[in-house]
């Protein structure tokens, strides 16, 4: 299988968001990346409800939602009812992350969870076969922009072992500071999903630059 693509909308020009939308679902890319945040488990606020149900509308890409949230299980089944495709939570941030997972699926949605760069990916060999993805932030969560942490090609090297021995399905997915020159070390190491912010949005060319990470 070909490895994934899923922009990042909070590096998009919000002024022109439909804009930046349509040019997603004009190009190669898979899934449409979307990082939610609330000010307490990362210091920003991004993307609400209305704004989501709004982008559910003009997206012709699976919602990829990203929670960086506390307390996720709240909001999990409002997440599904505007579109998400993809939940994916906090290790970090669920007490009971089995129960969550459950309750992710339960909803309709595929069940993802994230690690942050300090956590070790041997605290998910108890659920590794229970979750759709695996989100490994190769930035501190928070903001977009932010250099990549060279540590975690090792590290998905290391989830790719844990899924191959466990036979678990599970994609790995990385995001943060993902660009062209590093996509195909990502990949080498296991990596099923990309995204990518800054080196889409940014790019002068975007729809070529979401083929050649596509083609990486």
């Amino acid at each position: 299988m070909s490895h994934l693509i899923a922009p990042s909308l909070l590096s998009a020009n919000f002024l022109k968001l439909e804009e930046e939308i349509d040019m997603v679902n004009r190009s190669e890319a898979d899934w449409l990346h979307l990082d939610i945040m609330d000010g307490v488990f990362v210091p920003n606020i991004s993307f609400g409800f209305p704004v989501l149900k709004r982008v559910n509308q003009v997206t012709e890409k699976p919602m990829d939602v990203h929670l960086m949230i506390v307390d996720p299980d709240r909001y999990i089944e409002k997440f599904r009812e505007v579109g998400a495709s993809i939940i994916t939570v906090h290790y970090e941030a669920c007490t009971h992350l089995h129960r969550t997972i459950q309750a992710i699926k339960q909803s309709g949605a595929k069940a993802g969870v994230s690690l942050n760069p300090h956590t070790p990916v041997l605290l998910l060999q108890d659920i590794i076969c229970e979750v759709d993805v695996v989100l490994l932030m190769s930035v501190n969560p928070g903001f977009g922009g932010q250099s990549f942490i060279e540590n975690t090609i090792r590290k998905s090297r290391e989830l790719k072992s844990m899924i191959m021995e466990q036979g678990s399905d599970a994609l790995i997915e990385v995001d943060g500071g993902v660009t062209l020159q590093n996509a195909r070390s990502l990949v080498d190491a296991g990596v099923d999903a990309l995204v990518a912010g800054n080196t889409v949005f940014g790019s002068t060319n975007p729809i070529e630059t979401i083929h050649l990470l596509k083609h990486c």
